[in-house]
């Protein structure tokens, strides 16, 4: 099992936002490394929904229902909402726990997708 982590300013598409549409099309994403990451997914991956700006959090969770790589550039991901995380996960609480300390989400903050581990999605869901 694979897990992610979606970055997205709450201002453009919020986790409020996906739990009144409950699926949609995760788009927009340029970034060739995040484009990579994208095509790794498959139905069934997981992931956390991320706010940027000035909430910096983890707040919820979906996962991936389809992944269409018809689109040269970048595949089309079409994800469902999970749930709101009990307790947001702030970026200086993630920065704070070691099992981040090699993630691209502290060392490459641009990213807006960002691979897991089973250990790091665990910590952020509990």
């Amino acid at each position: 099992m694979s897990y992610f982590l979606f970055k997205t300013e709450p201002g453009v598409y919020s986790f409020d936002d996906f739990l009144r549409d409950r699926e949609t099309v995760w788009d927009g994403v340029t970034n060739p490394t995040a484009v990579k990451h994208l095509r790794e997914m498959k139905a069934g991956t997981e992931w956390i929904f991320y706010h940027t700006g000035d909430e910096r959090a983890a707040v919820g969770t979906g996962t991936v229902l389809s992944v269409d790589p018809a689109d040269p550039r970048v595949p089309i991901v079409k994800v469902k909402v999970g749930e709101r995380l009990r307790q947001p996960k702030t970026l200086a609480a993630i920065k704070a726990e070691p099992l981040f300390a090699q993630s691209p989400l502290v060392l490459i903050g641009r990213l807006s997708v960002v691979p897991l581990t089973a250990e790091q999605w665990k910590w952020l869901v509990e």
